[in-house]
């Protein structure tokens, strides 16, 4: 994807978080699988402890620190959209600062930053 900012920023808080879950989902099947010692069983075990709203808010506090003014726009889009409902497995925070995090990978996949997502990644499986 090579997006314009432009473009970007016309595509709804939602929208943009749509695209970030499909994107940081797959970057966690892409890691687990790198790992190498999971069964079929294990990865979608472990990719579901990754993608939850909970995990995701953790790793969204943990790069904050890290992050560019415009990435922080897109963060506190996202963090700010008007959610109807949460997973009962999350506080409203936790869903808030998730859809914050997917928002941003949402953005910076669609502007073509790869390599930025990869280093955010990196980031948060550091810890792992």
């Amino acid at each position: 994807m090579n997006f314009t900012i432009q473009q970007v920023n016309a595509i709804s808080n939602l929208g943009l978080a749509h695209v970030g879950d499909g994107a940081y989902e797959l970057m966690c099947r892409a890691y687990l699988c790198s790992k190498g010692d999971h069964t079929v069983k294990n990865l979608h075990k472990d990719t579901v402890q990754l993608v939850k709203a909970p995990t995701q808010a953790a790793f969204a506090d943990q790069i904050k620190p890290h992050l560019t003014e415009e990435e922080t726009d897109f963060f506190r889009r996202g963090k700010n959209a008007h959610t109807h409902a949460a997973p009962k497995s999350a506080s409203r925070a936790e869903y808030a600062k998730a859809t914050g995090l997917e928002t941003l990978f949402g953005a910076l996949y669609l502007l073509g930053r790869t390599q930025r997502l990869q280093e955010l990644f990196e980031l948060m499986m550091k810890e792992d």
